[in-house]
C-alpha cells in the first residue's frame, strides 16, 4: 500500500475555504482510488467552524461538526507535497524553494457558501486530477 500524499490547504482562519477544500479533496479521491490526502489550517485559526460552513457542508454530505480549526505550522506545510493558500503569506513557514500555489481569487464564503462551494470544489476537482496525472 503506497503512503498517501499530503494537500496542504490554508486559509485565514481554517475554518471556510480550506476546510471546504480539504473535505471535499478527502472525500472525492477516497472515492477514486487516489492516494492523495488534505489537510487545512490557517495563521489566525478560530475557536470553532462558523454554523454557516457547518450547514453548508452538511447539504452537500459532510459532517465538520466535531472539527476544530487548527493553526497552520512550519512543521506540518513541511510535509505537505502540495500547497494551496486562500490569500495567505505562508513564505515564512515554508521558506523560498517551496511552490505555493495562490487561490486568491475565491469567492467569500461568509457572502454565499454556495458560490464558494462551487468554485472550490471545481478548483479542488481539476488539481487532484492534475496532481494524479503529474505523478
Amino acid at each position: 500500500m503506497t503512503e498517501s500524499k499530503i494537500v496542504a490547504f490554508v486559509c485565514l482562519h481554517g475554518s471556510a475555504k480550506s476546510l471546504i477544500a480539504a473535505e471535499y479533496l478527502n472525500g472525492l479521491a477516497t472515492a477514486r482510488g487516489f492516494e492523495w490526502r488534505a489537510t487545512t489550517s490557517g495563521p489566525e485559526p478560530d475557536a470553532a467552524i462558523p454554523a454557516n460552513v457547518v450547514e453548508g457542508l452538511h447539504r452537500h454530505g459532510i459532517d465538520v461538526s466535531a472539527k476544530i480549526p487548527e493553526r497552520v505550522s512550519a512543521p506540518a506545510l513541511a510535509g505537505a507535497d502540495h500547497i494551496v493558500s486562500f490569500a495567505c503569506d505562508l513564505e515564512d513557514l515554508v521558506g523560498p524553494d517551496r511552490k505555493i500555489e495562490r487561490w486568491d481569487d475565491c469567492p467569500a464564503v461568509s457572502d454565499d457558501f454556495e458560490i464558494a462551494w462551487t468554485s472550490i470544489t471545481g478548483r479542488v476537482a481539476w488539481l487532484l486530477e492534475r496532481l494524479r496525472a503529474e505523478g
